[in-house]
């Protein structure tokens, strides 16, 4: 399975600006720029992009640990921030709410561990994973 985005820059990186398109056109020639990356501006940028990833890849990744594992989940609400500086992305941090019937906090802090090393988007990321969580029944 192979999945695409494609950007396009033009001009210099404080005046110029660019757009991002992915293959499903979930975004199509989405906006960004120095603005919307570095300070407040109209658009996307690739830290928001990586935030989206990681919370949803995440969530996926828990949802199925606690389905087999026979907890399904009603809800997984994964609200993710990520710190980034000119060095790189320094912490990703997700804030997870969750509604799972009939299982401890001691099985689920598991579930949330494993998730939280092994989501396919984890693994990639180079940085410190912090997740803090709210179990609901």
């Amino acid at each position: 399975m192979k999945r695409n985005a494609t950007a396009v820059w033009n001009g210099d990186i404080k005046s110029g600006d660019g757009h991002l398109t992915t293959g499903s056109e979930t975004l199509k020639q989405t906006p960004y720029s120095f603005s919307s990356r570095f300070e407040n501006g109209a658009g996307t940028n690739p830290e928001e992009l990586i935030a989206a990833a990681h919370a949803g890849c995440f969530a996926m990744k828990l949802s199925y640990e606690l389905q087999e594992a026979g907890f399904p989940a009603t809800e997984l609400h994964a609200d993710c921030h990520i710190e980034f500086g000119i060095e790189g992305i320094k912490q990703s941090h997700i804030a997870l709410t969750a509604k799972v019937a009939n299982i401890s906090d001691e099985k689920f802090a598991e579930f949330v561990k494993d998730a939280e090393e092994n989501c396919p988007i984890s693994v990639v990321l180079n940085t410190e994973i912090v997740v803090e969580y709210t179990l609901n029944g």
